[in-house]
């Protein structure tokens, strides 16, 4: 049984919205190259005050993918963006994409453990990284090593006076230059690629069916997979994010990228989203809330996508600093609940709307948002984009649908969902069910008038600050300590954050564990929001009747201690 015709959520859209998209043409790459044509004037990208035209930009993808095609990527190669929040990202992912090569994003923040996990999966052989990277990079074992390191020093996009004080003699900006860049030997050199000429006009382009992007995403189990996304599925999660705001006006719209990039949340809704409406999309490496509202004092967004603790600091540092917020039209919440005691005081300094959205990275990532206007329902994570159908089925047997509010799985279909995980036909399987419905791993509740409210997760993966964390790779890292027998990882509630990561382990036999050392264990392998937060010692842990630890339990067990 299947409920394809019937969608109680299309009868509450706002006013403009469609029930469905177009199905979508061309590649990613003609988002850039349409912007350019129709608004070659407008900034396309803003960092630290220096500026970027649409048509600066798409010179800049023409002639870095020319220089990448010079240097043998070719269509369908995997190519390693490890970058921060920058102008050099952008240009990098639309030239990738403008050979027909594949990008694969990475946290440039990521231990050598934790990148080389992902290069040893999907065999990228040309990086394009940040230089504070670049060690870590040169440092991969040799049946993993990249052919082609191309190292970016982020400074160089900043403005000149900028880059100069950064060169002052004074410890303040020998810090800011260290946690910027830093002397790299035996890359390429950014500003070589930049310097070529533009790539052939008549060079192939991608087809809407090729693969865009490979997306590394946390499960259940073990390491992170890789979700492999079309330029399809990125191209109609924009076009969904653009109907489902039909009052902000294409080539008149300020987007901030606050979030990560190398999040499939940044990607899509700074990426693609940003330079499809032919925004002036403001990038920040980092989210300080300081540097941002000096960018709101002069422009504010139109679209402010965020977690809900970016949002609450925004929200302080401009109560504290006098600065208002008055001209954020949109803010789009996701990654993590949203609180009503944000909504209120957020949409009240803004006179704008902050809205809960839900998406997963085999979705690219976004399937549904609250309605951008009155009759948004506070507590729930909205309704299905359009052209996205879902279904509330029995998790036990997932062809058949629960009866209307009882609760269940989320299954969902729609132009933006994955065509599997790379090179893990198992996986793949594993996660579809009734010919072509994902299943979410999420426990909903939809009402009469089609708001899903999330209940529980069927997967145990935690979210902390808008990251997913596999508590199996935290457990394999705990128990690689030689004081550690075993681990068991849970989220715990938080204010601030969503859920903290939080350990309980036990000693192994003759040995004693001090949680602070074990944190520090775990700060060399582990990406800083992966670490526990805080780690129990306990005498044991509580088993399944096969020796399966029991999270659950585990997580009762910590919270009653609390």
């Amino acid at each position: 049984m299947t409920q394809d015709n019937d969608a109680p959520w299309i009868s509450s859209y706002s006013a403009g919205v469609p029930a469905t998209i177009d199905e979508p043409s061309g590649s990613l790459v003609g988002i850039v190259e349409q912007s350019a044509k129709d608004f070659p004037d407008a900034v396309a990208l803003e960092f630290f005050g220096a500026e970027t035209t649409y048509a600066q930009l798409e010179d800049a993808v023409a002639r870095v993918a020319e220089a990448l095609r010079r240097r043998g990527v070719a269509a369908g190669d995997r190519v390693a963006i490890v970058l921060p929040n920058c102008p050099q990202h952008i240009v990098a992912f639309y030239a990738v994409l403008r050979l027909g090569a594949i990008v694969v994003e990475h946290n440039p923040l990521y231990t050598p453990r934790e990148l080389r996990h992902q290069f040893e999966d999907h065999g990228a052989k040309t990086a394009i990284v940040w230089n504070n990277v670049v060690a870590t990079m040169q440092a991969m074992p040799d049946d993993i090593a990249v052919t082609t390191l191309i190292s970016v020093d982020i400074t160089r996009s900043m403005p000149f006076s900028m880059r100069a004080m950064l060169r002052l003699p004074v410890k303040k900006a020998r810090e800011s230059r260290a946690a910027l860049t830093t002397a790299v030997s035996g890359t390429i050199a950014w500003e070589q690629l930049t310097s070529t000429e533009r790539i052939a006009a008549d060079h192939p382009f991608p087809r809407p069916d090729d693969v865009a992007v490979i997306q590394y995403t946390s499960g259940t189990t073990g390491f992170p997979k890789g979700a492999v996304l079309s330029h399809a599925n990125l191209l109609s999660n924009a076009a969904q994010a653009r109907a489902w705001v039909p009052t902000i006006t294409r080539g008149d719209c300020v987007v901030y990228a606050v979030l990560p990039m190398f999040h499939a949340y940044g990607l899509t809704l700074c990426l693609t989203f940003a330079m499809s409406m032919g925004a002036r999309l403001v990038l920040f490496p980092k989210f300080d809330p300081d540097l941002v509202l000096k960018v709101v004092r002069k422009h504010p967004p139109t679209f402010f996508p965020a977690v809900p603790p970016i949002a609450a600091r925004l929200l302080d540092a401009a109560r504290t600093q006098g600065v208002s917020l008055d001209g954020i039209e949109i803010g789009i919440s996701g990654a993590m609940p949203l609180s009503q005691d944000l909504v209120e005081p957020w949409e009240k300094a803004s006179n704008g709307y902050l809205v809960e959205g839900y998406g997963l990275s085999e979705c690219s990532p976004v399937l549904m948002a609250n309605p951008v206007a009155d009759n948004r329902k506070p507590g729930t994570v909205g309704l299905p984009l359009p052209s996205t159908h879902v279904r509330v089925v029995d998790p036990e047997n997932p062809t058949v649908d629960v009866p209307r509010g009882e609760e269940g799985e989320l299954i969902v279909r729609g132009p933006q969902v994955f065509r599997g995980y790379f090179n893990n036909p198992d996986a793949t399987a594993e996660v579809f069910v009734d010919g072509d419905w994902f299943r979410t791993g999420d426990m909903v509740t939809m009402d009469d008038d089609g708001f899903i409210t999330i209940v529980d997760r069927l997967k145990e993966l935690i979210i902390t600050g808008g990251f997913n964390v596999s508590p199996s790779e935290v457990e394999n890292a705990l128990r690689s300590h030689p004081s550690v027998a075993d681990a068991a990882v849970v989220g715990l509630p938080s204010a601030h954050s969503g859920e903290d990561v939080v350990a309980a382990v036990v000693a192994a036999p003759g040995e004693s564990i001090d949680p602070e050392e074990l944190r520090s264990f775990a700060r060399d392998v582990l990406t800083p929001y992966k670490v526990p937060r805080r780690i129990v010692v306990l005498d044991e842990l509580p088993l399944s009747l096969i020796g399966k630890v029991l999270r659950k339990k585990v997580r009762d067990q910590l919270l009653d201690a609390e």
